[in-house]
């Protein structure tokens, strides 16, 4: 039944896909994209383009164009879209882990002492909701490295909800197992790890999950203000050189990833499940 259900629940996505992309073909007048017009002629011509958005057969053209040579490097403004996802990804993934090497043990901390969380509660209260963007300017003032401030601002936006669903998770652990450690004369670190830890990683992996999806939004945005390299910077360039085309792949890169990242912790989430 569930393998039913599944082969009708991808055959209708293909089917509502195929509906989207024709209208979307059928919507898109032959003319000259904006792509492909002048900075002149978008000033001078009423300010608007006469097709605003390229068909999906242009943006497929350009897809095949990018993917079959996806680590070229032609100079600092001109690099094949696998090298600026590989720096996204090196800025993402390093500013992630740091936020789990404090996250979770600080969350533990919480979780497992009332004194701990009212202390820390007000500090988490305050920062959680400044936009990791404005933390921008101070990182670059203070760091004075555009890739260091990227990464830290990746910190900043994940470490909130790690911190929160581990402290979520461990203080939600059933007394009855804390207990059962208890008598059989386990330490604090030996009940946290034997006991806490599997009872409460259903809870941290979803914190994590929803970490990584904050953290590759916040990272396009991060890299259009500090340029350079990065899938936000050449969403950016693109856009600056006129070429809506490569935007519109940009865009649905930066999507496939999203999903793709996402996915890789929903299968993790999955393996620590458990039945109780």
């Amino acid at each position: 039944m569930l393998a039913s259900l599944n082969a009708r629940a991808l055959l209708l996505s293909l089917v509502l896909l195929a509906v989207l992309l024709g209208l979307w073909e059928a919507a898109s007048p032959k003319q000259q994209l904006a792509g492909e017009l002048t900075e002149y002629e978008l000033l001078m011509g009423g300010g608007e383009p006469k097709a605003a958005v390229p068909p999906p057969s242009a943006v497929f053209a350009k897809a095949w164009e990018e993917l079959s040579d996806p680590f070229y490097d032609a100079g600092p403004n001109d690099k094949g879209i696998g090298i600026q996802i590989g720096y996204s990804l090196y800025r993402v993934l390093s500013g992630y882990f740091l936020a789990a090497a404090i996250a979770i043990p600080v969350g533990f901390l919480i979780g497992m002492s009332p004194l701990m969380y009212k202390a820390l509660d007000p500090f988490i209260q305050v920062l959680r909701p400044i936009s990791p963007l404005a933390w921008m300017p101070l990182a670059l003032f203070v760091i004075q490295d555009s890739q260091a401030s990227a990464i830290f601002v990746i910190f900043i936006c994940s470490i909130w909800p790690m911190l929160i669903n581990t402290a979520f998770g461990v203080a939600g652990v059933r007394k009855d197992w804390v207990n059962v450690a208890r008598t059989h004369e386990l330490g604090a670190l030996k009940t946290a790890w034997i006991v806490i830890l599997p009872a409460a990683a259903p809870t941290i992996l979803t914190g994590m999950r929803i970490s990584i999806g904050i953290a590759w939004l916040v990272i396009v945005a991060a890299e259009m203000l500090v340029g350079g390299t990065g899938i936000g910077y050449y969403v950016w360039n693109e856009w600056n050189n006129l070429d809506l085309t490569s935007v519109v792949f940009s865009i649905l890169v930066i999507g496939v990833v999203g999903m793709l990242l996402d996915t890789a912790f929903a299968y993790c989430a999955r393996l620590v499940q458990y039945q109780e």
